[in-house]
């Protein structure tokens, strides 16, 4: 089945098509050919704006487990040789702090079918039974709806679209590394997940599941000579708009506090 074809998601894509087109006619006075871009990068930013409170669920939930990790790492000190006990005693730490350890996930899936919709108004050549022209819009003669594979494939990349695709991987991949430097947290070692009792379930370990994360901004960067120039944009917009969002997040929900039991540099204090 595909995908784009579920009516909710296709009922979103004939929305943002709708938008975009809108948004297009509306710049073109004053972009002109590039008109269709800037109603991509418009339309990206109008997207994120709406998934501010994911953004912000996210920042919390990883300022949470920050903030827990030390009294986490205390109870796996405490009672390391009593598995089922800290299994227990953890469970109560995430209720009384009322924290969850899958804070942060539910929202980023929330959010998926949205992304879908969006991202397949860049990548489908019809919409709603008619041609998608917008992706024959063209950037520094580039189309919208071509890619850089494409180009190399069929022996057809120019100049221009290959320094234009330069310029989008390299920013990418300059976002990615500004926020694996300034985004991830200092992480206690081993000191966020317990060993579960026996019978019971493992509690999931979002340290790693937060180091995967970070590196997904430079597979963006790969994935962006993959996909037509329009998505490329949107991978762009995106990869940005959420540095500044995390930035503004963290600032704003405190997670540059040191969290209990930890001095600022995130480490526990040495006896004298």
């Amino acid at each position: 089945m595909n995908l784009y074809e579920f009516a909710p998601i296709a009922a979103l894509i004939n929305i943002a098509h709708t938008v975009l087109t809108f948004l297009s006619d509306l710049l073109t006075p004053l972009a002109g050919g590039a008109s269709a871009a800037l109603a991509v990068v418009l339309l990206t930013v109008i997207v994120r704006t709406l998934l501010i409170p994911v953004g912000r669920s996210q920042v919390k939930a990883q300022i949470d487990r920050q903030r827990l990790a030390p009294q986490l790492a205390e109870l796996q000190k405490k009672y390391k040789r009593k598995p089922e006990l800290l299994q227990r005693k953890t469970m109560e730490l995430y209720q009384k702090e009322k924290v969850s350890p899958l804070a942060g996930c539910l929202p980023m899936l929330a959010q998926t079918p949205v992304l879908m919709a969006v991202y397949g108004l860049f990548i489908l050549h019809t919409i709603g039974g008619k041609a998608n022209d917008l992706l024959t819009h063209t950037v520094f003669g580039v189309q919208l709806g071509d890619s850089l594979v494409h180009q190399i494939s069929t022996g057809t990349v120019a100049l221009a679209s290959a320094l234009l695709y330069a310029a989008i991987v390299l920013i990418i991949a300059v976002v990615a590394q500004a926020s694996r430097s300034l985004l991830m947290p200092a992480t206690p070692p081993a000191a966020a997940r317990p060993e579960p009792a026996p019978g019971m379930p493992q509690l999931p370990d979002m340290t790693k599941i937060t180091k995967v994360l970070s590196f997904m901004p430079f597979m963006t960067a790969i994935v962006a000579t993959f996909v037509p120039l329009a998505a490329a944009i949107y991978l762009l917009v995106t990869v940005s708009w959420t540095l500044g969002e995390r930035i503004i997040l963290r600032k704003v929900l405190g997670a540059d506090k040191p969290a209990e039991g930890t001095d600022a540099a995130g480490a526990a204090p040495q006896p004298a």
